[in-house]
């Protein structure tokens, strides 16, 4: 088969498992993103996530992760929900975490769209990845054209924004690359002025220390204090910068039911401070929460006076 047939067989896959996107990239060293790593962890940016100084090579470079790979597919997993469930002072939960954990789901969907490629294209070496390995994510999806980065750090789409999953297949295959789009957030601003904390330094860098996704879900121990007023209402993530970001008007609720969330939505403060371990694990059993576990979602609840 033609690269052009290739790729379309590849395309043709991705949609028909529910990707909303799929672009690809040729498989080299990130030689233009390797300054701006090397000064992000030099300034301590990472936080409390040291593991991001481990395995450098492999993060600029798939092909020590992958031996032998010629293509990094990037793919986009729409999980915008049919309804946003950041209601006044109720403890807030990232939209991404409304239902099953996505590293589960979209895992799912990699793997049965290797194994597609396998059966129509012929034996392939590969690998899938979903936030789970030292893979620069959204320089591939730039680079390919899935999206640009915005200043938020996050990868936005044009006329769809920002609320999807990122996933990598890094095969030795040779599929034919695409090209980068264009920056369409032009002068706007709207999400580093919004972020309560400062958290975004400049376009496109984030001070993970300071920004509430990390503090929620990363960091051990005690929560700063200088940001407890602004951490509360949320107890797992953070939406803030995605929320006021112009493209995400855009939107278009996901279709993936294993993202659909159960009980919790109705509860009411109360309800979250007297959960116990059996209805945590209950209903959130399968859920992105269990990274943080119960006692960390108790600590989140005390970081201001949360009322129902």
């Amino acid at each position: 088969m033609n690269s052009s047939g290739a790729k379309q067989v590849l395309q043709m896959a991705a949609m028909r498992l529910g990707f909303q996107a799929c672009r690809v990239a040729r498989a080299d060293f990130l030689a233009e993103e390797a300054p701006s790593l090397d000064a992000w962890l030099a300034k301590g940016y990472h936080g409390s996530m040291a593991y991001m100084e481990n395995h450098y090579e492999k993060r600029l470079d798939p092909r020590k992760l992958v031996p032998g790979a010629k293509s990094v597919i990037s793919l986009a997993y729409n999980y915008f929900p049919e309804k946003d469930l950041a209601d006044g002072e109720k403890p807030r939960i990232a939209k991404y975490a409304y239902g099953e954990d996505y590293h589960r789901v979209v895992k799912d969907k990699l793997f049965e769209l290797l194994d597609s490629l396998r059966e129509s294209l012929g034996a392939m070496e590969g690998r899938c990845f979903v936030d789970s390995a030292p893979v620069m994510e959204r320089a591939w999806a730039q680079r390919s054209g899935l999206g640009w980065v915005g200043k938020n750090s996050l990868l936005l789409r044009k006329n769809e924004g920002s609320f999807f999953f990122l996933a990598e297949l890094i095969v030795d295959y040779d599929f034919t690359p695409d090209t980068p789009v264009a920056d369409h957030c032009g002068t706007c601003t709207r999400c580093l002025d919004a972020c309560p904390t400062g958290a975004i330094i400049s376009p496109e860098v984030v001070d993970s220390s300071r920004c509430i996704s990390h503090m929620t879900i990363e960091l051990h121990g005690a929560l700063p204090e200088s940001h407890k007023a602004a951490i509360s209402p949320w107890v797992f993530g953070c939406d803030i910068c995605q929320d006021v970001c112009p493209w995400n008007r855009h939107a278009k609720s996901h279709t993936e039911p294993r993202f659909t969330p159960n009980e919790w939505p109705d509860w009411t403060a109360e309800d979250w401070t007297e959960m116990t371990e059996e209805t945590f694990g209950r209903v959130f059993g399968k859920s992105a929460l269990t990274r943080r576990g119960l006692e960390g979602i108790r600590r989140n609840l005390g970081a201001g006076r949360l009322e129902s």
